[in-house]
């Protein structure tokens, strides 16, 4: 396979980060695929751990200033060297309308970042790829403008669902080509797009940093004391990931269901979940373990009966894409508890490869996880032909071959 002659930069909101485990694994996967890649991202990481895959990615990393503020003498030389390109008066004409639709300081930053990402781009860089539809699309498109490059997305979940219908349509006509990560996301997008602009490109995930679980599954059944069942939550504390619903459903289990909670992951509303848990007297069966590591995660699920994740649409229309953890926690054959929302039902078949309910419907989810705390054959049977479906159907390699012919590996 030839890769692409030029370099390619990933521009990304942040880097590294403990939640987008699957921009690493695609980078990982397009170097293993002899692409060049440079990441550029628009904020320095903010998690205090990384997963052990960002040590493994070869690429060098740049940061733009996340403010201007920090560090205005970068953004007034950036200035003056963009405004040399050809491309830096209609770049700026397109911020200008831009900006009168949105008139923001986020709008103003992100043609502030595009300017430094402009002028200090090397000259072996030949293309620009955005992760997320909203800011890095922004900020990759004015500079790709500016310095006559073509420009691709990847889009996924947020990005697509709260980005206003007009910003959508323009980046899609301009970029040079798209990939969703779902189903609902293609179709969505594709109908606001050219013909062909957008692809399907599911993540998956990678069968040799999720191996099998091995060993006899667990035969707890929530009458025991002693040997409770174990529950495990993984995402972001976030409005869309439902997980105020997950305790309002716990507190209505009955008092002698033997069970504990395992939540992995940070987020803004941790503490006001944490306050729910112990008003509803559900906290002291409720271990919150933090954002971790995805080799720590990996043990988590392997140690877990039952995995749970109650995503719902938020006010502002965000909402999940695919999951990755649910594509994890199969993988290690666990049975799923999951709401029948956006693209979830595209991996799980309703009481063949795990439990859909309703979402934000905590009656319904406490029914479901009564009954499969409970039934510890139904829950092995479930993980089984899920931990099939996954390790047939969405392994990463697939994707990555796709998205490594896009790049331009393996042409001519």
């Amino acid at each position: 396979m030839r890769p692409s002659a030029r370099k390619i930069a990933f521009v990304l909101k942040g880097y590294p980060r403990l939640s987008e485990s699957f921009i690493a694994q695609e980078i990982r996967g397009l170097e293993a695929r002899g692409l060049d890649l440079v990441i550029v991202a628009l904020r320095h990481p903010t998690d205090p751990r990384r997963h052990p895959i960002h040590d493994e990615i070869k690429a060098p990393v740049a940061y733009l200033p996340e403010y201007l503020r920090d560090d205005p003498a970068r953004v007034a030389r950036a200035w003056r060297m963009a405004r040399c390109y050809p491309g830096y008066r209609a770049a700026r004409a397109m911020w200008l309308k831009d900006l009168a639709r949105d008139p923001t300081p986020n709008r103003v930053r992100r043609f502030g970042q595009a300017l430094v990402l402009a002028a200090e781009l090397g000259r072996d860089i030949g293309h620009l790829h955005a992760h997320f539809l909203h800011t890095p699309a922004s900020v990759t498109r004015y500079a790709s403008l500016i310095r006559g490059l073509p420009w691709t997305c990847s889009a996924h979940a947020k990005d697509i669902w709260t980005t206003p219908a007009w910003e959508k349509r323009e980046k899609l006509a301009s970029c040079a080509w798209a990939v969703a990560c779902s189903r609902a996301a293609r179709d969505h997008l594709a109908a606001l797009a050219p013909p062909g602009r957008v692809e399907l490109v599911y993540h998956g995930i990678d069968p040799v940093r999720f191996p099998p679980r091995g060993g006899e599954p667990g035969a707890r059944d929530g009458r025991q004391a002693g040997e409770p069942v174990r529950l495990l939550a993984v995402g972001r504390a976030v409005e869309k990931k439902g997980f105020d619903h997950l305790v309002a459903a716990l507190a209505r289990l009955p008092r002698d269901l033997a069970w504990r909670l395992t939540h992995v992951g940070g987020g803004p509303l941790l503490a006001g979940l944490k306050a729910r848990a112990a008003a509803a007297g559900v906290t002291d069966r409720i271990e919150w373990a933090g954002p971790l590591p995805q080799n720590e995660v990996l043990d988590h699920y392997r140690a877990a009966d039952l995995f749970v994740l109650p995503s719902q649409i938020a006010a502002d229309g965000d909402r999940d894409g695919l999951p990755n953890v649910l594509l994890e926690a199969q993988s290690q054959g666990l049975a799923c508890i999951a709401s029948d929302v956006a693209a979830v039902p595209e991996l799980i078949r309703h009481g063949e490869s795990g439990w859909l309910v309703p979402p934000a419907d905590a009656p319904a989810l406490a029914q479901a996880l009564a009954a499969l705390i409970a039934a510890p054959a139904l829950r092995q049977r479930l993980g089984e032909v899920a931990e099939k479906t996954v390790r047939h159907d969405f392994g990463c390699a697939k994707g990555l071959d796709r998205l490594a012919q896009k790049f331009g590996a393996g042409a001519g």
